[in-house]
């Protein structure tokens, strides 16, 4: 599984305990970061029939083991779902389900999940079912690169994937957690996607449990890249709210002794809005928004200081500057699934000023992160670019 900790391998983090947490040989800090967007030097000189010259790259792009399902609860039909959600959260044993997210936002409960836990959703009026089966890739170092102190997240691979796949029309749907960055991409792409991304990357898929490496031949029967004209993505509204946010993870053998308060923060912290999706780009002092993933056995949340506030703090861990987030959410009505760039619209501006930045995407809108002590910068970026798409 090492591919799936590029935030807490040895190569990229410096190893700094965090005090009162009960297993300090977990709380790893993110003191360096591989460049993740780096070029390679060497790529694949010359093929020829029967034969194949390799040079050495730097990164390696996984396609996951997992074949997801992006779904929405509404606030008023939770109750129904409150049990197989419970189940998936706090019982895995008796699931089968190996990748799970909740993130609620205003308008609804968004879940990311594999085949094995949608079983266990039934059907409902409260239920909304992305049609697509999706795929998460991950992004490592191959260990040929040195770390260096430089931005993390989804920046990190802004312009060496998000951009590419964006200019061969492919949608992806984001979620950054703890430990690492995901890029979910629709099944019926992957083709598209390997042969974008083959000259940048090593590229493997996991086959129980082995990586098997993955040659564009192989899937695409010499299909080659999309050839649709591009299209200049539409220039979303953005909504700054006021919360201070956390990045955070938790010993999962811990889980049980926090379950009153997240079951509590998850359920009954709020009461459901009548009006949220009539004024979705309403201007809030502050976002209700909080993310729980467990994927793999490794736990990652997401939720602002007031609602940290309720949780033992020997028990979570972040880094150890105890770096606070601030959140740019991108809409303002619901963005859907079939638009392409507007991750990289977002990325691509940060990634060119070496600014961090978390990306999650819900099944409304898309919410990134960035550093609090950049977010005066980052309001100054995207409102001259809105002004830029404005003039143009």
């Amino acid at each position: 599984m090492f591919f799936r900790l590029m935030r807490r391998t040895q190569q990229d983090v410096g190893f700094t305990v965090v005090s009162n947490a009960p297993h300090p040989s977990l709380c790893l800090t993110l003191n360096g970061c591989t460049q993740l967007g780096r070029r390679c030097v060497c790529r694949v000189l010359k093929q020829t029939r029967g034969e194949i010259l390799l040079a050495s790259k730097n990164m390696d792009l996984h396609i996951l083991d997992h074949r997801l399902r992006v779904t929405s609860i509404s606030k008023n039909g939770l109750v129904n779902f409150t049990h197989p959600l419970i189940k998936l959260i706090f019982l895995r044993n008796r699931t089968r389900c190996k990748f799970f997210s909740l993130t609620e936002t205003p308008e609804n409960y968004t879940v990311v999940l594999d085949e094995e836990g949608f079983k266990e959703l039934q059907p409902s009026e409260h239920l909304q079912v992305e049609s697509s089966i999706w795929l998460p890739l991950n992004v490592v170092s191959n260990g040929n690169i040195s770390s260096s102190s430089q931005a993390v997240g989804v920046t990190k691979i802004a312009k060496s994937v998000i951009a590419p796949l964006a200019q061969q029309h492919v949608s992806v749907f984001m979620l950054s957690t703890y430990q690492t960055d995901f890029i979910l991409v629709r099944e019926k792409d992957l083709s598209v996607v390997i042969s974008t991304l083959e000259e940048e990357f090593n590229i493997y898929r996991e086959v129980e449990g082995e990586s098997v490496p993955v040659c564009c031949q192989d899937v695409s029967n010499g299909l080659q890249k999309n050839g649709k004209e591009a299209i200049q993505p539409t220039v979303h509204p953005v909504l700054i709210p006021q919360n201070q946010f956390c990045v955070m993870s938790l010993d999962p053998d811990t889980l049980p002794s926090i379950a009153i308060t997240l079951i509590d923060v998850l359920f009954y912290s709020s009461s459901p809005k009548e009006d949220t999706q009539s004024s979705p780009s309403k201007d809030l002092d502050c976002i209700k928004f909080f993310s729980f993933s467990l994927i793999d056995g490794y736990i990652s949340l997401v939720m602002d200081t007031e609602a940290q506030r309720q949780f033992p703090a020997d028990l979570l861990f972040t880094s150890s500057s105890g770096e606070l987030w601030r959140m740019v959410r991108i809409g303002g009505q619901p963005l859907g699934f079939d638009e392409c760039g507007i991750v990289a619209q977002i990325s691509q501006p940060l990634a060119d000023s070496d600014i961090s930045a978390y990306y999650i995407s819900t099944f409304s809108f898309d919410h990134a992160l960035v550093p609090e002590e950049d977010i005066v910068s980052v309001m100054d970026m995207l409102q001259h670019q809105r002004k830029e798409a404005a003039t143009n």
